[in-house]
């Protein structure tokens, strides 16, 4: 059986000339390629700096490091992302303070953040969750109003726009991953975008040992090694050069999927918001209880049928490991916890055809017939 897989990058294009220039070269470290990289990623997302780690989550780490958050600071964050995001607030020593989901776009509910306010708030910290912008204008509205910094977690949204601004690009330092189910990918790594130069220049000196300006191996910071490769980055700017054709396959992917699935009770799709530009990172989708049978066993029968899928995210309150650390004793977020109980994506990588997606809808249709009689 062939089987269709969730995600599968492209790998097409310049990927292997530039990846074996750089061994040839013998920068295998830093290099031509992560400086290439990092130029054509700050002109991507329209900010002064860009600035390579080696993940999405040690970007989000160094971002929330350079803001100087640490013990006795709280984050706020949504209740439902993957849990990188509020381990890197947990790196600083800070607290993270969860804000429910909204139910349509799935990210943080800007009209419940203000509540969660407190005068040890530092910072906001909105996830774009698979590619649909969150709503950016309150919340930055709120971070000018009560002097907080904002950092975006862009990882699953390269090249998605909010209002015609660029995601990625709107908070004071902001983040990217560059996984090998992302968009643009290095296979890991991971990208800072800022406008700030102080704070390009503390995410520089964090991620490489921080270094002092004077002399070399004289150290100012407790800081990290979390340099890209040079490697890494070749294929970083392969994938640069064919972005807009990505991000193009992806939204093709979400019309297709769209009139595939239309009319399927219990299937409710993705949305895009007048005011946003979805990059449909996965094709999200929700199965509720009028298609006949739960999530799970949807995605039981469809792996069955040789298609691979995932399910959304469970909430940062019922994590194991923050329950152990007293964290979120008592809390409850309702849309959260159903939009992780009904979520899931279908095979959303940037290979997949146009009879793979029939496949899947016709498959999703044929378990509907089974299952509801």
């Amino acid at each position: 059986m062939n089987r269709i897989p969730v995600n599968e990058p492209d790998l097409t294009g310049n990927e292997q000339a530039y990846v074996l220039d750089a061994v040839k070269s013998g920068w295998i470290s830093g290099g031509q390629y992560v400086k290439n990289f990092e130029r054509m990623f700050a002109e991507f997302v329209g900010t002064k700096y860009a600035i390579t780690t080696t993940s999405g989550t040690a970007a989000l780490h160094l971002a929330v490091a350079s803001l100087g958050i640490g013990p006795g600071d709280e984050v706020i964050v949504p209740a439902l992302t993957i849990i990188a995001t509020v381990n890197a607030v947990c790196y600083t020593g800070a607290t993270p303070v969860l804000v429910d989901s909204e139910p349509d776009t799935y990210n943080i509910d800007p009209n419940l953040i203000e509540a969660k306010i407190t005068p040890k708030t530092r910072a906001i910290l909105p996830v774009h969750l698979y590619g649909h912008p969150a709503d950016m204008d309150p919340i930055l509205e709120l971070a000018r109003r009560y002097h907080l910094r904002t950092v975006e977690d862009a990882a699953e949204a390269h090249g998605a726009k909010y209002r015609g601004r660029m995601c990625g690009g709107l908070g004071n330092v902001n983040c990217f991953s560059f996984y090998g189910n992302k968009i643009i990918t290095t296979g890991e790594g991971g990208m800072v975008t800022t406008d700030d130069d102080v704070l390009a220049e503390r995410v520089s000196r964090l991620k490489d040992l921080s270094h002092s300006k004077e002399r070399r191996f004289m150290h100012t910071d407790v800081a990290y090694t979390l340099r890209m490769t040079n490697i890494q980055a070749a294929l970083g700017v392969a994938q640069m050069e064919r972005a807009n054709q990505f991000i193009g396959k992806k939204r093709w992917m979400a019309d297709t999927y769209k009139q595939a699935l239309d009319g399927i009770p219990g299937i409710l799709l993705p949305i895009e918001k007048p005011w946003a530009f979805n990059v449909y990172w996965m094709y999200a989708i929700l199965v509720t209880s009028e298609f006949g049978c739960s999530r799970d066993e949807l995605m039981t029968r469809l792996n069955d049928r040789g298609i691979d899928t995932r399910s959304f995210f469970f909430p940062m309150h019922i994590q194991p490991v923050f329950k152990k650390m007293g964290l979120f004793r008592e809390e409850y977020y309702p849309v959260a916890e159903r939009l992780s109980e009904q979520g899931m994506y279908l095979p959303s990588g940037l290979t997949i055809t146009e009879e793979q997606i029939n496949q899947v809808a016709d498959a999703i249709r044929s378990i509907h017939r089974e299952v509801s009689g």
